[in-house]
């Protein structure tokens, strides 16, 4: 008797000393989300410094330099756009998996070559190769954004916010068909090609309501799921 509980009294011990057991699926937000904003807020600064100041104080020396400055400004909308949707998505998302890090990843990569392109762009406007490929990596882009929202929802709960807001994706694929329209056309024109990629970039120029919209309460989410 005595030993029995000489044995109970030393599992209750060593169940005292266990670890408690350590969640490995949920991650906060709050990191991804810095770090991001950190890596677009770099591209933003290159893009920035590689801009050059007219050789002369006439207005033919500024014109020198409107394509570039142009091409400049639908850059900066460009990596504006997907901060801002970045923001709203992630703000929406209760939890994140190591998945949902290197899809972000993925999509960090695509956006830090934004600043090479636009330089190349901006001196070499008429020619059909820098336009083809400024809009191969905006495909690329927004198929890794795609990437992205779908590791996020397959991270959630079903009835989460973010993933009863995210539904269909209507305006994500019309920007994946248009870009690869886009790329397309820089074979004929590269001045249709930019007109495109300004048409993705005023698409999507007011963020995403689905995701900026306020939190509806549990029993809507609740009530939405069961029809």
């Amino acid at each position: 008797m005595m030993q029995r509980e000489a044995v109970a009294e030393h599992d209750d011990a060593m169940s005292e000393h266990d670890p408690a057991p350590v969640e490995t699926f949920e991650i906060g937000t709050g990191r991804l989300e810095a770090f991001s904003d950190g890596v677009m807020a770099v591209i933003i600064t290159i893009m920035a410094f590689e801009l050059k100041a007219p050789l002369g104080p006439s207005f033919h020396a500024l014109s020198q330099r409107l394509p570039a400055l142009l091409v400049y400004i639908l850059s900066f909308t460009f990596i504006g756009i997907y901060w801002n949707n970045h923001h709203h998505l992630l703000r929406a998302t209760p939890r994140i998996s190591g998945a949902v890090m290197w899809a972000n990843l993925h999509l960090l990569f695509w956006l830090s070559l934004v600043p090479v392109l636009t330089e190349w762009v901006g001196t070499s406007y008429r020619h059909t190769w820098p336009a083809a490929v400024y809009g191969m990596v905006g495909l690329a882009a927004a198929l890794a954004y795609s990437v992205l929202v779908k590791t996020i929802v397959r991270a959630n709960d079903q009835d989460s916010i973010v993933v009863v807001a995210i539904g269909s994706d209507r305006k994500g694929m019309a920007s994946l068909a248009i870009y690869a329209v886009a790329v397309g056309f820089a074979f004929l024109s590269p001045w249709i090609s930019y007109a495109l990629y300004t048409a993705v970039s005023v698409m999507w120029f007011i963020p995403d309501r689905r995701l900026s919209r306020p939190a509806p309460p549990r029993t809507a989410l609740e009530s939405k799921r069961a029809k």
